[in-house]
């Protein structure tokens, strides 16, 4: 049974609509939420997913605000997690809502578009989801900044950057409060979900209500204000910016938003959502923002704004000195042709048309939008770590197949199909028997469902395991097909 805060329930009661009651806004909270997905399309199309799990029980809900995003069933209880495609990257297990922000943000308006967006900003990212889905929008092309605070959930964000096969992403870990400091106006787009009070939240968290207080929303809502501000700094003239929580109070939402039109005026033009979806009219408000009050979509609550910055604003503090000692050189012309001749001839990948940077022995590939960028702040992780080299030669790393070894393969590709069996050895760190011996081949890339697992050893009688020992798994669920009653 969720917990309503009484006190919650008397403010939210003054800022619900007329055309909403508070019985239904009860009764919404305590029902569970849809089980919802992502389909992850930098690996796989969504037709192309639903054949592959339509045998196995699986039914497809289209989500209106996301073309790519499912409400589904099925007859398992298991935990999707563990399921072999989610391991592989083909999904993301994502509530419906948190779909909307990254969709406002790429959809082009009478003000805006994302045509020619090179550098965006996800001020908040962890754990991933938003990131995630804005690296599909954009094909991994450009320049996909993703910041978060927490040292933990970076961790977090940077094994679903990988899983999913975004290649384009620089991960940092600052408050965001020092993006508008440190990278003033360069920016074409910002997404920032903001930390909040989670009122949106409760169908999925029965206490998250238990110990609500309005002297909490004050205090979060002047964070939420200098974040928003930063961003807001940080954005190009021209560019959007998109402010979302899982919240429901007016303070935490339209009075941030508010708040950045006091301070900056006729820079701030606020773009109206009404038209994003069909039905998106339900939940926009006068200013044009979305309110998604729980019983609306039969979804969980969200908050969702846009806006465009018309004209440049002034930075409020000087600016910063650049770094110096960054630990990356570019390729000489000779590394960048050998990288290049040992994807290709050995792997049968044709590397982007990227930067190729080198730290010691490791070699790199960098978006080239990444170059406006070096010294200006300290990085996590950039880009991808394409091998290693050593006097044996080049070794390549789990993490370039994952992203590369898709879109990019060459028909001459030296590739194992497995079976979803043998998948799951491979994935919970075990040798693969061949069932016909044959001459050994060296480096291989382990595919299931034409998507890459990782590397092996073909030895001639099996495949010796090179997954990273970090990635094995102790449990691979394999989802079964479902059979027909007749």
């Amino acid at each position: 049974m969720v917990q309503l805060n009484q006190n919650f329930i008397d403010t939210i009661t003054q800022e619900l609509p007329a055309h909403l009651s508070m019985d239904e806004f009860i009764a919404a909270c305590d029902r569970p939420l849809r089980r919802s997905i992502r389909v992850n399309t930098l690996k796989i199309s969504s037709d192309d997913f639903k054949t592959l799990m339509q045998p196995k029980g699986w039914t497809f809900d289209p989500i209106p605000w996301c073309e790519d995003g499912f409400w589904i069933s099925y007859d398992e209880e298991e935990q999707l997690g563990n399921a072999l495609e989610h391991i592989q990257g083909l999904f993301y297990i994502q509530e419906a809502s948190s779909m909307l922000p990254p969709t406002a943000l790429f959809t082009p308006s009478a003000f805006t578009t994302s045509a020619k967006w090179q550098c965006v900003l996800d001020l908040a990212s962890a754990p991933g989801s938003k990131t995630t889905q804005m690296a599909a929008l954009m094909n991994n092309q450009g320049l996909l900044v993703a910041n978060e605070y927490s040292a933990s959930r970076v961790k977090v964000l940077h094994a679903n950057v990988l899983r999913m096969g975004a290649s384009h992403c620089a991960l940092t870990h600052f408050d965001g409060r020092v993006f508008g400091e440190y990278l003033y106006e360069s920016f074409d787009a910002v997404l920032i979900d903001a930390p909040c009070g989670g009122e949106g939240t409760v169908r999925k968290d029965a206490d998250a209500l238990k110990h609500w207080s309005l002297d909490d929303v004050l205090a979060i809502s002047e964070t939420q204000k200098a974040l928003i501000e930063s961003a807001f700094l940080a954005l190009k003239p021209g560019g959007s910016l998109v402010y979302s929580t899982c919240t429901l109070n007016r303070l935490e939402n339209q009075g941030v938003c508010e708040y950045l039109k006091q301070v900056y005026g006729d820079a701030v033009q606020f773009e109206s959502l009404s038209d994003l979806f069909n039905g998106a009219e339900r939940a926009t408000t006068a200013e044009g923002f979305l309110h998604v009050w729980p019983q609306i979509y039969d979804s969980e609550g969200f908050f969702v704004a846009k806006l465009t910055k018309t004209f440049s604003v002034p930075r409020l503090q000087p600016e910063p000195t650049l770094q110096k000692n960054f630990p990356f050189v570019p390729a000489s012309v000779k590394q960048a042709q050998g990288i290049k001749d040992y994807f290709q001839q050995d792997l049968g990948i044709s590397l982007p048309d990227e930067l190729i940077m080198v730290r010691d022995d490791e070699f790199w590939l960098f978006p080239h939008e990444f170059n406006a960028f070096i010294g200006r702040m300290r990085f996590q992780r950039i880009g991808i770590k394409l091998a290693d080299n050593s006097k044996h030669g080049f070794k390549v790393r789990h993490e370039a197949i994952i992203a590369l070894a898709g879109k990019q393969l060459s028909p001459a590709a030296k590739t194992v199909d497995v079976s979803d069996v043998e998948a799951k050895e491979y994935l919970m760190g075990r040798d693969i028997p061949l069932a016909t011996a044959g001459k050994a081949q060296g480096e291989v890339i382990v595919c299931y469902g034409g998507a890459p697992l990782g590397m092996a050893k073909h030895l001639g009688n099996k495949l010796k395991n090179n997954l990273p020992r970090d990635l094995v798994k102790d449990k691979v669920l394999l989802l079964p097909e479902q059979t027909k009653s007749l």
